[in-house]
């Protein structure tokens, strides 16, 4: 599995950002309905500075990223260096409240929002 070429690149991105997120189009400009998802409940908690990688661009980090988590779709959230979920789980967890819980205790800074 580290034998994978492509896993040192996604490792670096996950290294150097407070938040990743592999998807499909950009933030901007969101090419599936699950990533779109997923990049408006970050919106939703103000978050905007973050790294977005658009799978569709680059096929070795769109089947990479799947090995590199054992997670077989996309979007992939990722939180400080840790591997949250997709679209289902990144949605659960703001109704609940967990993704908030999980932003506070990565400190990274969002916007208290009611869970819709």
């Amino acid at each position: 599995m580290s034998d994978n070429p492509v896993f040192p690149r996604i490792q670096s991105e996950i290294e150097a950002n407070d938040i990743v997120l592999f998807m499909k189009g950009s933030k901007k400009l969101p090419q599936c309905g699950f990533s779109a998802t997923v990049a408006a409940v970050l919106e939703r908690l103000g978050i905007r500075e973050y790294h977005d990688v658009n799978v569709l661009a680059d096929q070795e980090i769109r089947e990479g990223i799947k090995a590199f988590s054992d997670w077989p779709t996309i979007p992939q959230l990722y939180i400080k260096g840790e591997f949250v979920g997709g679209c289902d789980i990144v949605r659960d967890m703001y109704q609940s409240g967990e993704l908030q819980a999980l932003l506070k205790e990565k400190s990274i800074p969002f916007t208290e929002a009611d869970a819709a």
